[in-house]
């Protein structure tokens, strides 16, 4: 009795334990990332609120404004995730509370056999009355263990009891928080379908605006094609340049890049950290279509565009050297450096703070973004050797 008894109760404990632990992981996984889609929100929000009256390119609000809808999306999808984690955990706190209930039971029902027994016995001179009279050695022995064990039973069953009533407390109050973060879950999809609706609703605004101004977004889009392709140009130019100095191994400034770091590069995919400390990408890697003209191609994107905070600091993300910094039409200033085998390139910078041929750590500073025509998005792209990588892949 006593063995099985210890084993429920280390039973219980275990799957308390475990079950706790794994409950309350998933549900801080989605409050994280609940977290992180809101900072997306409020950063999203803060480029709208402070460019609007400055912003002449319709698509680009829409963008925005469609990244908001998804991020909202996804919040009422981790909730809904973390409503199904509550319902799960209070569930299983619910059956071992009554696990427990039925454990207490069991443990006072033989607390109560053995006081009986106890009471019984009580006279300490008929316990040893009755030891003494045994008919041997042998049996003498076994009845002074007998209430030996009593006391130290009754003892022990007690000490279970007050142990058991402490846990079944704690989950007991465990479950009450459960229920009340739960509700609070609730409330909380409330408010961001809510909010989800109006976004859509700016949207389908958005959307009207675009419809109604068709040729001035024809005329905008020609000219965003002949930057992109410019801006392409010149970093297929560059990198080749920079290709060509390290298979010709001379030059000064060719001597002081480490090639080794190519390798060191390729084994951090998708560790890299972001060259910005707040970032949304609002356009990835690849061919895009119009969110409103069916269709109609966007600019092949061999990089990300990145929505940030005006004057935001710009890092270069891993060790290298500066090849380059140009300015091209639309970006602003660019800066292109080398890590081996491999080149980041950082453009749409308002400043910048480091010059061609210098060498520079993961971290250190490279300038500001720029705000262009209303918009402070932050363009970033990733090349190994000739090849234009997806930068989302590589980053954290």
């Amino acid at each position: 009795m006593r063995c099985s008894i210890y084993i429920i109760v280390a039973s219980v404990f275990f799957l308390t334990v475990s079950t706790a632990r794994v409950s309350a992981q998933d549900i801080e996984a989605h409050k994280a990332e609940k977290a992180r889609l809101e900072e997306e929100i409020a950063l999203i929000n803060r480029q709208l609120e402070a460019n609007t009256s400055r912003q002449k390119d319709n698509t680009r609000q829409l963008q925005l404004i469609r990244r908001k809808i998804n991020n909202r999306q996804s919040i009422v999808n981790e909730i809904d995730a973390q409503i199904r984690d509550y319902d799960l955990s209070i569930t299983r706190t619910r059956q071992k509370i009554n696990v427990m209930e039925d454990e207490m039971d069991t443990l006072v029902v033989y607390y109560e056999r053995l006081v009986r027994v106890a009471y019984r016995n009580r006279d300490s001179r008929l316990w040893f009355a009755y030891i003494l009279a045994g008919d041997n050695i042998v049996q003498t022995y076994r009845r002074y263990i007998y209430f030996k064990n009593l006391s130290t039973s009754l003892d022990s069953r007690a000490e279970e009891i007050k142990e058991l009533e402490n846990s079944l407390t704690l989950e007991k109050e465990r479950l009450e928080v459960l229920r009340s973060e739960s509700v609070d879950a609730k409330n909380d999809r409330i408010k961001e379908i809510s909010a989800l609706r109006d976004e859509e609703a700016n949207a389908r605004k958005a959307e009207d605006r675009l419809k109604k101004d068709r040729r001035n977004f024809e005329k905008q889009l020609a000219e965003k094609n002949r930057q992109v392709e410019a801006l392409n140009a010149e970093i297929k130019r560059l990198v080749e340049l920079a290709m060509k100095e390290k298979a010709g191994g001379g030059g000064k400034e060719t001597a002081k890049i480490d090639y080794a770091l190519s390798g060191e590069f390729s084994k951090n995919k998708g560790r890299i950290p972001w060259p910005t400390d707040s970032h949304a990408v609002i356009e990835g890697f690849g061919q895009h279509y119009h969110p409103v003209f069916k269709g109609v191609k966007m600019p092949y994107n061999y990089g990300v565009n990145i929505v940030t905070d005006t004057r935001a600091v710009v890092r270069c993300v891993f060790d290298g050297v500066v090849k380059q910094v140009v300015v091209m039409p639309g970006y602003n200033q660019c800066v292109l450096v080398q890590h081996g085998d491999y080149f980041t390139f950082y453009c749409k910078l308002g400043s910048v703070s480091v010059k061609s041929g210098q060498a520079i750590e993961a971290g250190e500073v490279l300038g500001t973004v720029d705000t262009i025509n209303g918009d402070t998005i932050f363009h970033f792209q990733i090349w190994n050797g000739q090849t234009p990588q997806d930068p989302e892949q590589w980053l954290r």
